[in-house]
């Protein structure tokens, strides 16, 4: 691998426009860590952003926890996604 060649799974990567597109992102990435034909260098930039993946999905998730505990108590409050 040539040095200063990015990968497509590098950390500056964009933040998911949704839950369902990170779930995809992370899956595709595990899938190719799995095939373990990917050089040293991109399975660890694949590594780090499944990490940002599964931390943005963990915030989704606790979100909408949250909001479902609202309902539960008789109250909605918007979702603020972030």
């Amino acid at each position: 691998m040539a040095k200063g060649s990015t990968s497509p799974a590098a950390t500056t990567a964009a933040p998911p426009a949704s839950y369902e597109d990170a779930l995809r992102e992370l899956e595709r990435l595990v899938a190719g860590m799995e095939g373990g034909q990917l050089p040293l260098d991109q399975m660890l930039d694949s590594y780090r952003r499944g990490a940002e993946l599964l931390a943005f999905c963990r915030g989704k998730l606790e979100a909408v926890e949250a909001q479902v505990k609202l309902l539960e108590d008789g109250q909605l409050k918007p979702w603020i996604s972030g």
